[in-house]
C-alpha cells in the first residue's frame, strides 16, 4: 500500500494527488519495478516466466498465466507505442517483445547516474526507473 495525499485547490476546487517519487500513474508497480522487468527481460534474456519469478510479489499463479505474465505483456505493449516512459522512443511493430523491452531498458539504464562497481545492467535500468518516473 502507498501512502498518497490528496489536496484540494481552494482556488478551482480541483483535486491533486500526491505520490512518493517513483510511482506511474496507472500502474500497480513502481517506475524502478517496471525498469527492472524490462531489463530482465531485454538485456538479460530471461523469460517471462523468470521475469515474473523476480518481479511480481504474487507466488501463487493459475494454469494459464502459469509460463507468461500478462502485466509484462501490457509493458511491453506500452513501451512499443512510447506511452511507457517519456524517453523511449516507439518501437516498429515487427520489434519482437524482447527487442521492445531492451530497446526500452537501454534508454531507461542511460539516464540513470552511473553505479559504482562493475557494469550491471539490470541495476543501472533499476535506478534510471526511478529517475524517469
Amino acid at each position: 500500500m502507498v501512502a498518497a495525499r490528496r489536496y484540494q485547490c481552494q482556488g478551482c476546487g480541483a483535486i491533486l494527488l500526491v505520490v512518493p517519487r517513483g510511482m506511474m500513474t496507472r500502474r500497480h508497480y513502481a517506475a524502478s519495478a517496471i525498469a527492472l522487468a524490462l531489463a530482465l527481460l531485454g538485456l538479460l534474456g530471461l523469460s517471462p516466466r523468470e521475469v515474473r519469478q523476480r518481479i511480481s510479489p504474487w507466488q501463487i499463479v493459475d494454469a494459464a498465466t502459469a509460463t507468461r505474465w500478462p502485466t509484462l505483456r501490457r509493458w511491453v505493449d506500452a513501451a512499443r507505442r512510447g506511452e511507457l516512459f517519456c524517453a523511449v522512443r516507439p518501437s516498429p511493430p515487427d520489434f519482437t517483445m524482447s527487442q521492445v523491452a531492451e530497446r526500452a531498458a537501454a534508454t531507461i539504464a542511460a539516464c540513470a547516474p552511473l553505479l559504482p562497481g562493475p557494469p550491471d545492467p539490470s541495476a543501472q535500468a533499476f535506478q534510471g526507473g526511478m529517475y524517469m518516473a
